[in-house]
């Protein structure tokens, strides 16, 4: 069974809309922990926004992540789009909550989930989400897209926690189901 790994960047105050504001802490730590991610992973969930952004940014990319996100298989959840272009893209339009169900049963690497807070939404209301990997940021936007919208509710187990030279702390959590 695969897990579903949602990651973000996050500022204080929950923010991780458009997170060009981390670019500045972007460090050798950061790099490893967005690694070690990668390398547990060979599936990426994304919602339409994200997908977008992703597909407009990294076939261009001479970043050192290009290849992997560029090769790796992409699941896009979505009801507006038609197709899916970018390399190794699967739409998912219907019964969302079976279809990413499904997908966890099946044998692999984690599924992860960048950005896609609509998306997280709703794997957070069905239980889908097994880890989040945050990497919060010591700033504080004051507005901005919520990870944890206002009717979000969550209980979760701190299963590690680091900080890292450039002031952001590693946390990923897991849900506390009892």
């Amino acid at each position: 069974m695969r897990n579903i790994v949602v990651t973000a960047f996050i500022s204080l105050d929950g923010v991780v809309e458009a997170p060009a504001w981390t670019m500045p802490y972007w460090n050798d730590d950061i790099a490893r922990f967005k690694g070690d991610e990668t390398d547990a992973s060979d599936a990426l969930l994304l919602g339409r926004v994200t997908y977008e952004g992703f597909a407009a940014a990294w076939p261009e990319s001479k970043d050192e992540g290009a290849a992997y996100f560029n090769s790796v298989r992409k699941y896009v959840v979505s009801t507006t789009l038609d197709k899916a272009g970018w390399n190794n893209s699967m739409l998912i339009k219907d019964n969302v909550v079976a279809e990413i169900t499904r997908l966890k049963q099946q044998d692999g690497k984690d599924i992860v989930v960048h950005g896609s807070a609509t998306l997280v939404q709703t794997l957070i209301q069905h239980d889908l989400v097994d880890r989040y990997r945050l990497l919060v940021y010591p700033v504080v936007l004051g507005k901005g897209r919520r990870l944890f919208g206002e009717e979000t509710t969550a209980t979760l187990k701190l299963v590690e926690a680091r900080p890292l030279s450039s002031g952001v702390a590693a946390l990923i959590y897991e849900p506390d189901r009892k």
